[in-house]
């Protein structure tokens, strides 16, 4: 998706809308939010700002990820998580970057004005409420990748990002996934293995596992076909449940 295709798109046809900062407001809500929105694009490599610098917008992933870095002070860096689409950036309140935000592939972004967004949100308990959610849903988040990165094999690992990845695509896609899903892997391998902390080696061995084992189908290096989730979630070591639409 590029910027051309979302120009003359109001809030209420965005394609991450259901999930979006935005989800609960209403037509007027909505209509605000049009007048102080602005789209940004973002090559792959490319920062979208730099941890401590000056914020003046905050927004949404509309499509493609994004990573977020934190850089130690013997200039050793470390990746903390990834922003996939509907995932919010910046903290209406705080006027610095707690993070590098690097585009891990070609980037939309749907940003927001940050004062209008900070008065609105004051004023707007749909906006506060459905922020507070994906807060804490973010808490989640960083709760699993603190168990991905310390306890879990390069096996496990490699199928827990493909499945964090599968349901956030089946949750866009209103898709309840039940069975079968395919999807494309927005990552290369390389930075597959530069978020997991696993050598590219390692990540194409196990990949080539699960491929060898049916969990997962390729085509190319991209287009994967999961026909059984369940079998995923087993070799992830997650709950049977998956937090599917989380």
């Amino acid at each position: 998706m590029n910027i051309a295709d979302l120009t003359d798109k109001v809030c209420g046809e965005c394609p991450i809308r259901h999930r979006a900062v935005c989800a609960r407001c209403d037509e007027d809500e909505q209509a605000v939010l049009d007048t102080m929105k602005y789209y940004r694009s973002y090559e792959a490599g490319q920062t979208v700002v730099w941890s401590g610098d000056r914020m003046d917008f905050v927004g949404s992933v509309v499509s493609g990820i994004a990573s977020l870095t934190q850089t130690m002070e013997d200039g050793r860096t470390q990746m903390v998580g990834l922003l996939l689409p509907s995932d919010f950036v910046g903290r209406p309140g705080r006027e610095h970057a707690p993070y590098d935000v690097v585009a891990t592939t070609d980037l939309v972004m749907c940003c927001f004005r940050k004062k209008p967004f900070e008065k609105m949100m004051m004023e707007t308990p749909h906006i506060a409420q459905r922020l507070l959610q994906m807060t804490l849903d973010e808490l989640d988040a960083a709760r699993e990748w603190m168990l991905l990165l310390g306890r879990k094999t390069a096996r496990e690992k490699i199928a827990s990002l493909i499945s964090i990845i599968a349901r956030r695509d089946a949750s866009l896609q209103l898709d309840p996934s039940n069975g079968q899903m395919v999807f494309d892997l927005p990552l290369t391998r390389v930075a597959m293995a530069d978020y997991l902390g696993l050598t590219l080696e390692t990540v194409s061995r196990q990949i080539s596992s699960l491929r060898k084992d049916g969990i997962i189908h390729l085509e190319g290096k991209r287009h994967v076909t999961i026909p059984d989730f369940q079998k995923l979630l087993d070799e992830a070591g997650d709950d049977s449940d998956g937090g599917m639409l989380n």
